[in-house]
């Protein structure tokens, strides 16, 4: 795990942002999928070895049978939401792209699986954690259940989910809100520091 570590090559091909005309290529060349949809995915942690814990989750993502990664974000270190400053490490953020045939229950329950194999613990609201897998956005879907909310009810105020979104989908609508560009634009990059020594790679 220690390939990805600060020390990791700039020159290595296979941990650079992927090009979106690579992504197109890659898509219609992909037939292990019938119909898939797309879906974009945010992962942040602050505890533990934060670089390896977030390609962990890639790679776990990866490893689920109807998904596959197609894009993941360069790293942004972001100071914790919603409590004192210094009162915890900072995280690590990243946003993957994936397409997959799993209905959004099912996503979600990948992702909560994947965030109790690294150890998670739910027992306090915006407490520090090894590692938090949200979906973003499930295709254009738009949904009020309480159990997952389409798109993530948040995710237009914060730019530790738009600015690595951004940056692997520059065109990018977020369902009912518009723009990433745009949303970006509002929020602003404040607290949100690119991290160009730290990478993360697509899975193989």
């Amino acid at each position: 795990m220690s390939v990805y570590s600060q020390g990791a090559s700039q020159s290595d091909p296979t941990v650079q942002p992927v090009p979106a005309s690579v992504v197109e290529q890659v898509d219609a060349a992909d037939v292990t999928l019938s119909n898939p949809r797309r879906a974009v995915i945010a992962l942040g942690s602050n505890l533990g070895n934060r670089l390896e814990t977030l390609q962990g989750a890639i790679d776990a993502l990866e490893d689920t049978p109807g998904l596959r990664v197609k894009a993941v974000s360069p790293v942004y270190e972001t100071e914790p939401w919603g409590v004192e400053a210094g009162s915890q490490p900072s995280y690590f953020n990243a946003v993957v792209v994936v397409k997959t045939t799993l209905p959004p229950a099912s996503l979600l329950e990948r992702g909560h699986a994947i965030e109790e194999a690294f150890d998670r613990v739910r027992d306090e609201r915006w407490g520090p954690r090894t590692i938090d897998v949200d979906i973003v956005a499930y295709a254009d879907v738009v949904s009020d259940d309480p159990v997952l909310t389409l798109p993530h009810p948040r995710a237009h105020q914060r730019a530790f989910v738009l600015a690595p979104w951004h940056d692997v989908e520059p065109e990018a609508q977020l369902p009912g809100h518009g723009s990433v560009a745009d949303l970006l634009s509002e929020v602003g990059r404040d607290g949100v520091l690119p991290r160009a020594d730290l990478e993360l790679r697509l899975p193989e």
